[in-house]
């Protein structure tokens, strides 16, 4: 095995979930960014801003300590941030549950906590995909996506498919009939396209509160209101970003919290008491597993986009 650039021993001083807060950032169990529980611990690979690194994470430990070895340029800022990609910055400090649910779940998961990357265009390509989709369609295009475009992650992680995001500039340059051929429509393709054109700016709003950041995407066309509460939560960690227009999460937040289904207007009505911690309600919620039961036909996949009618 190649010898890792750097390795980091980090106690918590908590017990941690190494699996279930890189699972937050996973999009499918086929996710090629992604290695879950493979070759001795957790495997991530991500785009920093000092390169590409790979991370193994390990298993927390008995007596407490979380081992991660980490290879590539970006090796050194990756484990430099390991301790916010696993919890560490997440203070419920102020949160109320007040709710018999809320307080029940969190009694149930009291070290439940949400992890931050710090990056935002890492985030934000497969958000963007995964806009007015099923869960099935999005999880397939950004996989092949990263398998046409990405590229290997440095060091043994590539022995086990890990692979990179494509770069900024080979995203700014896949035209529109390969966008339809991995099922992403020019609605989803065109602000793709335009933000990794403007990566250098995304990637500063990183150091920005979250509705700072949030007005920054925002001045981008085809980037909305749930496409920036998904890179909130991931990239930033925010514990206030809900995902409104979400296809469930209204509906199910207003069932568990409420027993009737909710719409937005009505979750955010119902959320404002917890102002600065309203995505933890629904962080808590999805953990409590109450959910609506689902009802009529599953959306299925737009086999339109294979068309081969455009011209190159």
């Amino acid at each position: 095995m190649t010898e890792p650039v750097t390795q980091r021993t980090w106690r918590p001083g908590r017990p941690v979930s190494v699996a279930a807060l890189l699972r937050q950032h996973r999009r499918g169990a086929g996710d090629p960014t992604h290695r879950l529980a493979e070759a001795g611990g957790h495997w991530r690979a991500s785009r920093t801003p000092e390169g590409a690194a790979a991370v193994r994470i390990e298993d927390q430990r008995p007596d407490g300590v979380i081992r991660a070895s980490a290879w590539g340029p970006g090796a050194e800022w990756a484990l430099d941030r390991l301790p916010g990609l696993l919890g560490e910055h997440d203070d419920w400090t102020g949160f109320d549950a007040r709710h018999p649910v809320l307080v029940e779940t969190r009694r149930r998961h009291p070290h439940a906590r949400r992890g931050r990357t710090g990056l935002v265009l890492e985030a934000l390509v497969p958000a963007i995909i995964e806009q007015r989709v099923t869960g099935q369609e999005a999880f397939a295009g950004f996989r092949a996506l990263v398998r046409r475009f990405g590229e290997p992650a440095p060091g043994p992680g590539a022995d086990l498919g890990l692979r990179l995001q494509p770069t900024p500039a080979v995203l700014a340059r896949i035209p529109s009939w390969d966008w339809l051929e991995l099922h992403v429509d020019p609605a989803r393709s065109r602000p793709l396209v335009a933000a990794a054109s403007r990566a250098e700016a995304f990637e500063r709003t990183a150091a920005l509160s979250g509705e700072e950041a949030e007005r920054a995407w925002r001045s981008l066309p085809g980037i909305g209101v749930w496409t920036s509460a998904e890179v909130r939560q991931r990239a930033l960690g925010d514990p206030d970003a809900v995902s409104f227009g979400d296809y469930h999460v209204a509906k199910d937040v207003g069932w568990a919290l409420t027993g009737r289904p909710f719409d937005d207007r009505e979750l955010a009505s119902y959320l404002e008491p917890w102002r600065g911690h309203r995505g933890r309600v629904t962080f808590l919620v999805g953990l409590s597993g109450l959910r609506r039961e689902r009802r009529g036909p599953r959306m299925s996949p737009r086999g339109h986009l294979l068309t081969r009618n455009h011209q190159p």
